[in-house]
């Protein structure tokens, strides 16, 4: 071994109680050392005088004497220039701080270039206790060095296809139960977690909806040798929930039993957000294609119920009838164009509700638009004595469009107040917060309520109404839930007959 024989080299030196050039003088020692493949060499530390032995110019492809020996020629001529600070530090500790002296480094070969090589030695007392000259030994590590560099090649390659594709490696140990792995774990969960971890530990990373799945499938794996491939999630210890797919390949031993699972865990967060937000993007296509169908059909219904009643008074009008039933017709006339132009007003509102979409969105503070309605309706409050009671504290503002947020506090208002309960005064419960990154509306009373079980599949429909009242049109809360939706949000309904109805809006 090259560097034990180097070390070998100055022990027997040291027993032997001779200096260098004695050491060196011994023509066999030094053929057996340099039958090792290693080069020695003596440096004068005074004088910079140098010597190389055969072996150290072979293993730079030269014969012996064929190049310079000098301390000059070696550091400027042989060493690689990125290696010569190396080399010269390498020296100056060993003789200033006693520190060992063995550096790796580049010399410039006869007919190769650079090749790789590795040097050590020790400087050497004279007669007075001056360090006088070194003495030392070079091998040939280019192979090695090579085969280093290209792993720390494929390992940073490695290691950066890993962070781009946000994976991880992980193994666990049926016997110890124990879980490693690697450090891009951490990096891709954004957890600082140890490279070994217990079973439980491991467990309580995960969120508890998980938990049993995981220990299941894992169970399965080693009971079965059964590779696995499963999606789920954990938090991190800033209480951020994220997912992670993890994929694994059992390891058998001889006998076909599972020693070892191996995988990888892969931070799938940005992929499952997507396919929400995907699906989200569905389902509101889904809803508004629905609402298009039914938007179509109200138009191709009413509009040709008003025309046929239109044209049925006009034809009869032109019959031979009295005075009498002439004014009575133009009445029926007059009642059924009315109707037709409330029909229209209200297919335009709708359209408008579209087409108002891509107006921008305002900072609109909920307490000011609330009492702008509460004002406009007024006269109707007092004469319920109805009780308003807002809470706006806990989200103040949203961003919105002004007109929609007018018509929904309206609709919403007006509902309350002319669907009350004839036994109590109206008491309205409105408030506003924010969860999960999103703004929500509460509109609550304490009215008639509806029956959910016969009509809550028909709350936001158009010209839908579940009491009898000479006012209901059906039209408003058709109105509210388009605008809503139009902004990407949602509007549902719990209700109970005699008791009240409470309207959650989650606006953005």
């Amino acid at each position: 071994m090259p560097n034990k024989t180097s070390a070998s080299l100055v022990k027997i030196s040291e027993q032997a109680g001779t200096n260098a050039e004695h050491y060196l003088a011994n023509e066999q020692l030094l053929n057996l050392i340099e039958s090792t493949n290693t080069g020695l060499w003596e440096r004068d530390i005074v004088t910079d005088v140098t010597w190389w032995s055969p072996k150290f110019c072979e293993l730079l492809g030269y014969a012996y004497g064929e190049i310079e020996m000098s301390y000059n020629f070696y550091t400027n001529e042989l060493v690689h220039p990125d290696d010569r600070e190396a080399v010269h530090n390498a020296c100056y500790n060993h003789l200033n701080h006693n520190t060992p002296y063995k550096v790796e480094f580049r010399m410039l070969t006869k007919d190769n270039g650079y090749s790789w090589f590795e040097s050590s030695g020790k400087a050497w007392p004279d007669e007075n206790g001056t360090l006088r000259k070194m003495i030392g030994a070079v091998i040939d590590i280019d192979q090695k060095k090579k085969y280093e560099i290209e792993l720390r090649k494929n390992e940073f390659l490695l290691t950066e296809t890993n962070k781009i594709a946000n994976i991880g490696g992980w193994q666990f140990d049926v016997a110890t139960k124990q879980l490693t792995w690697s450090r891009d774990i951490s990096e891709l969960s954004t957890m600082a977690l140890a490279n070994k971890m217990d079973t439980q530990s491991a467990i309580d990373m995960f969120e508890p909806e998980y938990r049993d799945m995981i220990i299941a499938t894992v169970r399965e794996s080693v009971a079965l040798c059964k590779p696995f491939d499963v999606e789920f999630k954990v938090k991190t210890e800033k209480d951020q929930v994220f997912w992670i797919r993890a994929k694994c390949v059992p390891v058998a031993d001889d006998n076909g039993k599972c020693v070892q699972l191996r995988g990888m865990f892969q931070n799938i967060n940005d992929v499952k957000t997507k396919e929400a937000n995907l699906q989200r993007s569905l389902d509101l296509l889904s809803e508004q294609n629905k609402r298009l169908q039914n938007f179509a059909h109200i138009v191709s219904h009413n509009l040709r119920s008003h025309s046929g009643n239109l044209q049925f008074m006009v034809n009869i009008f032109d019959e031979d009838i009295s005075t009498e039933d002439r004014h009575e017709i133009f009445g029926n006339i007059r009642s059924i164009s009315e109707s037709l132009t409330d029909t229209i007003d209200h297919l335009n509102e709708i359209v408008k509700i579209q087409t108002d979409i891509n107006k921008e969105l305002k900072p609109i503070d909920f307490a000011t638009v609330f009492k702008t309605t509460q004002n406009a309706l007024d006269t109707n409050i007092v004469e319920t004595k109805a009780i308003l009671c807002c809470d706006f504290s806990l989200c103040p503002t949203v961003n919105y469009v002004p007109a929609y947020l007018e018509s929904i506090f309206l609709n919403l208002l007006t509902n309350a107040l002319k669907y009350r309960h004839p036994d109590r005064s109206p008491k309205i419960i409105c408030e506003t917060y924010i969860a999960e990154g999103h703004t929500y509306l509460t509109f609550e009373d304490n009215g008639l309520g509806i029956d959910m079980d016969k009509y809550g599949d028909q709350v936001f429909g158009m010209y839908k109404t579940f009491h009898k009242n000479a006012n209901s049109k059906g039209i408003g809360l058709f109105i509210t839930r388009n605008q809503v939706e139009a902004l990407g949000g949602t509007i549902t309904v719990d209700s109970k007959v005699n008791v009240g109805t409470k309207f959650t809006l989650r606006l953005v």
